[in-house]
């Protein structure tokens, strides 16, 4: 989680609360450190909506609940997305076309850990991406995993409200 994410948070409660997952995080500072330096250097790739329904994409493929309620809570305060189209994300699409193309997109690089077809890739560059935009979408599918991962592996006090699977959406 980046710190705009942090700080967004601590607006939202107007308080001094830091979220489980990065108290659970910093009790490693390298891994702290690397993952905000990631953080913030991604945070500049593609758009807000773009970057927060790639976390929901993500997160819903490796079922991190966790992690689908942070990214459901910044997409809907801070990329202004609403509930609906949070919901369409998660369930693998979205409703402007472009995003949409990032959204299976991201899905697909999980599910198929990175081997994805030249059919694939070409529908993004159609959609209208660079191969710089392609890479910064594989970063984020990444850098999302990961955050599942130590999620997952390490299960922090659930400090959000757990959301339904999108199959039963």
């Amino acid at each position: 989680m980046c710190a705009y994410l942090l700080i967004a948070f601590v607006e939202q409660r107007n308080s001094d609360w830091v979220p489980n997952m990065m108290a659970m995080l910093a009790q490693s500072s390298i891994t702290f450190n690397a993952l905000a330096a990631l953080f913030g250097s991604l945070s500049k790739a593609l758009d807000v909506k773009t970057r927060d329904t790639n976390g929901l994409a993500v997160s819903e493929v490796n079922g991190c609940n966790y992690c689908l309620k942070i990214h459901s809570f910044t997409a809907e305060h801070m990329a202004k997305l609403p509930g609906d189209e949070i919901i369409l994300t998660r369930k693998g699409h979205a409703s402007d076309p472009k995003r949409d193309a990032a959204v299976q997109f991201s899905r697909k690089v999980i599910e198929f850990r990175g081997n994805v077809s030249d059919t694939d890739l070409n529908a993004e560059r159609e959609a209208g991406y660079r191969d710089a935009n392609v890479m910064e979408i594989v970063a984020l599918v990444a850098m999302y995993s990961l955050t599942n991962f130590f999620n997952s592996v390490f299960d922090p006090e659930k400090d959000f409200p757990l959301v339904a699977p999108a199959g039963s959406i």
